[in-house]
């Protein structure tokens, strides 16, 4: 007979707690500051530096632990915004590569154990935490090559023993009840930077307790139940960060001869903002065992070792190398800069943001004034370089002070043309950009042309055309209302996004022009959003006729156009970033569920038109479906338009106003209006008075 043995139940050991070392993260403007720092203070000087790094606790899911160093990482002072915190640092640049391969490790590693153990030991790291949040950067600075060798160390004390895991580790959430969680997180929004921990006393009641670090003997001294909180740079879900290590380290410590508190449990706190909300359930707990040795509990003498030499990309102790030649160029340097600002956003605070849809887009500027000129530094703040200027004036003596590219040169000789100035004030303001100019007289309605005049403005409808065709997005930010009327044509016929900025004297309207997804020849779509032209019963006409001097000139409020500026182009970026992109439907303030209803946009709702009253500081947002009437976007006009061409538009051009209006029944509208308006009371109708 056989014997059947089962094989006995896997045992697993104790699950030891295990951290996530930092990845450097070092911004090219460090390496200029020290290049800087290299030729100007240092010399041949190889003492360590102080210097200071920052790291994140709001960082994206997919990203690493990162510390981040950068140009400012030399100032006196580190700093930090509302979700990142201190990292306390020392450079050693060595004038050879020989002396930065040979520098011994072991010695500086063990110097730092020990500062570490006596920041402990003093209790100096109760009073601030952040000191043992620490690094050290070797260096060497190849100036004729522009190549960097550099090797970091994050020390962490081996200490205590071991950290085993008693249970696994679970979000915050189940932790905590959500009154306490908001408890917890509103004290964390008022610690000072050098508070990155903290600690959660409990009481017999259930009833806990906030206290600063520093606290801690004390509550040992009461043998209160304690909870030990870090802000935690990791985004792991099972890990904590590095910093957490020497923190561990500090509390082990601090109860080794009490052990009671042999059993702590940890939390890991976390945050992220979302649609301008913070977000915390990513925030761990662990409950965790301290494992000391026979040795450490009656009072180690022996300095800890410490760990934290970062590796190389393959995984392998040793330095790394970053070749610069290529960037140290200021050009260069200059892209990488507006490039990493942009992608702080995506890190930090909007993972969903699509910088390269943004920085691909490509803007014709119509009207290079006082909207335009805000309009292009606005859009380069977005990473937008492909710029087109038009304008029809010159730079004159009022500008520079309303419009923020001109300054009083440009104003000298009779003045620069205008588009031509904007387009070196942005290449002097970012090398970078590509920016054309274009000084034209865009053909409008109610402003006749001669029959000797009709090949040059032909000519200047086929390079408007084209113009429109190259680019993405059109912005209307002319003086004048009919000269807006050809571009928004020509831009519903082609499909482009068209952005509209108008200004009154303490007023503005931003809209962006409707496009439907069945295209412009669709009568029937009724969720198609109006232009600019869709609210008119009249065509565009001589709006400059019979003028004053005070209605020549734009007069508005000085604040009025930049405010309208930014708005359009945080309106443009903001439907850009829209699933249905230019198709997308409108949030209206006409209806409250704007305010509740899920924003598809990660950067916010999309409204159609934004009306703003500074007398009051007062803005809505109605939105408006396509006249089917419209002078400018209707299908009849845009099919005219398609069908004949530039003769189409000369008609319109050089008759009057009636003509478009025939042609599109706003004629037959108004007679019909008149007929309902009328009441013809006959002789003999009498009414009956009261008697």
């Amino acid at each position: 007979m056989e014997s059947t043995h089962t094989a006995p139940p896997e045992v697993r050991g104790p699950r030891v707690l295990q951290f996530e070392l930092f990845s450097s993260c070092i911004d090219s403007g460090f390496w200029s500051a020290l290049t800087r720092k290299k030729l100007d203070v240092y010399g041949l000087d190889e003492t360590a530096k102080s210097i200071h790094g920052y790291y994140s606790i709001g960082s994206a899911a997919f990203l690493p632990c990162f510390m981040n160093v950068d140009h400012a990482s030399f100032e006196a002072t580190p700093s930090t915004d509302s979700h990142t915190y201190p990292l306390h640092g020392k450079l050693q640049n060595f004038n050879t590569i020989e002396k930065f391969r040979d520098s011994d490790k072991q010695l500086i590693t063990d110097g730092e154990a020990n500062e570490l153990w006596n920041l402990i030991m003093s209790g100096e790291a109760l009073v601030n935490p952040s000191l043992l949040s620490r690094f050290t950067l070797l260096s060497f600075v190849d100036l004729k090559k522009y190549i960097y060798s550099y090797w970091f160390l994050f020390p962490a004390l081996v200490y205590p023993d071991a950290l085993v895991h008693e249970t696994e580790p679970r979000p915050i959430q189940e932790a905590f009840t959500g009154e306490e969680i908001s408890h917890i997180t509103n004290f964390v929004a008022k610690l000072p930077k050098e508070q990155n921990a903290f600690l959660i006393a409990h009481d017999a009641d259930g009833a806990m307790e906030i206290l600063l670090i520093r606290d801690l003997p004390l509550i040992v001294k009461d043998n209160r139940k304690v909870t030990l909180c870090v802000c935690d740079p990791s985004v792991r879900a099972d890990n904590p960060g590095w910093t957490v290590r020497n923190v561990l380290a500090m509390f082990a410590y601090h109860v080794r001869s009490s052990p009671e508190y042999r059993r702590v449990q940890l939390v890991c706190f976390r945050q992220r903002f979302r649609d301008g909300l913070r977000d915390v359930s990513h925030s761990l707990v662990l409950d965790l065992r301290i494992v000391f040795t026979p040795n450490q509990t009656m009072g180690q003498t022996l300095i800890p070792k410490a760990v934290g030499w970062e590796r190389t990309e393959k995984g392998k102790l040793g330095s790394r190398h970053v070749n610069l030649s290529a960037q140290m160029d200021p050009k260069k340097l200059a892209e990488q800069a507006v490039d990493l600002n942009l992608k702080l956003m995506r890190w930090r605070l909007v993972p969903e943001l699509d910088l390269p849809l943004i920085q691909r887009t490509k803007c014709l500027i119509l009207g290079s004034g006082t909207l335009g000129c805000n309009v292009a530094r606005c859009l380069m703040g977005w990473g937008i370089f492909d710029l087109t200027f038009v304008d029809n004036s010159v730079v004159s003596f009022s500008n520079p002070v309303r419009q923020s590219l001109f300054s009083f040169s440009d104003c000298l000789d009779g003045g620069k043309e205008k588009s031509i100035a904007a387009v070196e004030a942005v290449q002097r303001i970012f090398p970078g950009v590509c920016a054309t100019a274009h000084q034209m007289n865009i053909p409008m309605p109610g402003h006749p042309i001669s029959e000797s005049m009709r090949g040059k403005v032909d000519e200047t409808i086929t390079l408007l055309e084209a113009l429109i065709e190259k680019n993405d997005v059109v912005f209307l930010l002319m003086d004048t209302r009919e000269s807006r009327w050809l571009p928004t044509l020509i831009g519903a016929s082609k499909r482009k996004i068209v952005m509209n900025a108008a200004l009154g004297f303490d007023s503005y309207l931003v809209m962006r022009h409707g496009m439907s997804a069945d295209g412009a020849g669709d009568e029937t779509n009724s969720k198609k959003l109006g232009c600019y032209f869709c609210n008119d019963v009249v065509a565009p006409g001589n709006s400059t006729r019979d003028r004053t001097l005070d209605q020549q000139c734009t007069v508005t409020r000085p604040g009025i156009a930049m405010i309208a500026a930014a708005l359009a182009v945080e309106l443009l970026v903001t439907v850009l970033q829209h699933p249905k992109g230019a198709e997308a439907p409108a949030d209206s303030s006409a209806r409250d569920d704007y305010l509740t209803n899920d924003i598809e946009s990660p950067l916010g709702i999309v409204p159609h038109q934004i009306r703003g009253f500074l007398a009051r500081h007062n803005t809505v947002l109605p939105a408006t479906t396509a006249f089917d009437k419209c002078t400018a976007c209707s299908a009849t006009v845009i099919k005219e338009y398609e069908a004949r061409g530039h003769d189409f538009l000369f008609d319109v051009i050089n008759s009057t106003a009636s003509f478009l209006e025939d042609l599109t029944g706003l004629t037959k509208l108004h007679a019909d209006s008149e007929k309902a308006e009328v009441w013809d009371l006959s002789d003999d109708e009498s009414f009956a008075g009261s008697e």
